[in-house]
């Protein structure tokens, strides 16, 4: 119970959209230092939060993934580097892979100031240094509210590791993850 209360006391969190949240969720949860990861929806209404809804692009949510992490394990500029560099392609605008329409944008929802003003510096930089071929489109904006994904989502990737859609868009994501940051893994 002890180390519970001490966990949540000094954890933090973020929300990342990026695409389909079954990838997103396999490529964070091997992170040292990343407690939790969560599939979900953000950026609309509870009454809105469920799969069947937010597929159809109209609710205003993004699936995405709550990821609770020690800050002093893992910065978030690290959290920052993989979502940018492994988890999805932040200058695909409202699609990632096969999966089109809004609920698919990149998006950072911050929980606190220093997560928007990193955010804010860490796209500059991207931008400023011409990374990608193309502008990044990764939107920043305070986290309204995050709801849990229906349980047969959470940790898919573990799963089915043979679906066909995850051996060929997140299984290619898990072996950029261990050969580019393999030194940051559990």
């Amino acid at each position: 119970m002890h180390i519970a209360f001490f966990t949540i006391l000094f954890a933090a969190r973020v929300v990342f959209a990026g695409g389909c949240f079954w990838g997103m969720q396999a490529v964070f949860e091997p992170l040292r230092g990343v407690e939790r990861v969560v599939a979900g929806y953000a950026g609309g209404e509870a009454s809105t939060a469920h799969y069947e809804m937010v597929s159809t692009g109209t609710t205003g949510h993004a699936e995405s993934v709550e990821i609770t992490y020690d800050p002093k394990t893992i910065s978030f500029r690290q959290l920052l580097d993989v979502y940018f560099n492994v988890a999805h392609d932040p200058t695909q605008l409202n699609r990632q892979g096969p999966d089109e329409g809004p609920q698919y944008r990149s998006e950072i929802y911050y929980t606190t100031p220093q997560q928007r003003d990193e955010a804010a510096k860490y796209i500059a930089d991207l931008e400023a240094r011409h990374v990608f071929g193309a502008p990044v489109v990764t939107k920043i904006a305070a986290l309204p509210a995050f709801y849990a994904a229906e349980p047969y989502h959470q940790d898919f990737v573990a799963h089915n590791p043979w679906n066909p859609y995850v051996v060929i868009n997140d299984k290619p994501k898990l072996v950029k993850l261990k050969m580019t940051y393999g030194k940051w893994l559990k």
